[in-house]
């Protein structure tokens, strides 16, 4: 099922981690949470072939490592308008949900594989190093940002000292 992030992290059972996805039309690039839902790691890239295939592929990867909710990268275009590879991402979304129970949020993505490129040539990564690394990263960029919202949406870990 598609849900709001909010909603998909309230539902998550306790140690379960959250896989970012960055969507391609030649690959998919995956990142992982920690189980406090902090940082995201940059995890591996699919190649895509068939839906079917990649979405089997999607979920043995996430069984293996207790993934209990997806996050994918929703490319909106820079005016927040859906254009055609936000639609597909919203059809991958409800596909992999008739094939999963793991609730799956969309986050607006916009600009991520930009500011990876971009950081990946400061660091004067080669060509070649960056075509390996780059959708991987993009997919942590995601993730790491639906986290960083998540935390700053959450209440303290402990209610505020009273005055007396």
């Amino acid at each position: 099922m598609i849900v709001e992030l909010f909603d998909l992290a309230e539902s998550l059972p306790q140690d379960q981690r959250l896989l970012g996805l960055d969507l391609g039309t030649k690959t998919i690039g995956l990142a992982l949470s920690d189980v406090m839902l902090t940082i995201a790691s940059p995890l591996e890239t699919i190649r895509r072939t068939k839906f079917t295939q990649d979405a089997r592929e999607l979920l043995a990867i996430a069984d293996r490592h207790g993934v209990g909710g997806l996050v994918l990268g929703y490319p909106l275009n820079m005016d927040g308008s859906r254009g055609p590879r936000a639609q597909a991402s919203e059809s991958f979304a409800r596909n992999l949900a008739r094939l999963s129970d793991l609730p799956v949020a969309l986050w607006d993505e916009r600009l991520s594989t930009a500011a990876v490129t971009r950081t990946l040539i400061e660091a004067d990564t080669s060509r070649r190093r960056r075509a390996e690394l780059v959708d991987k990263m993009a997919a942590s960029f995601i993730l790491q940002g639906a986290l960083d919202r998540l935390g700053y949406g959450r209440p303290a870990p402990f209610p505020p000292a009273q005055s007396r």
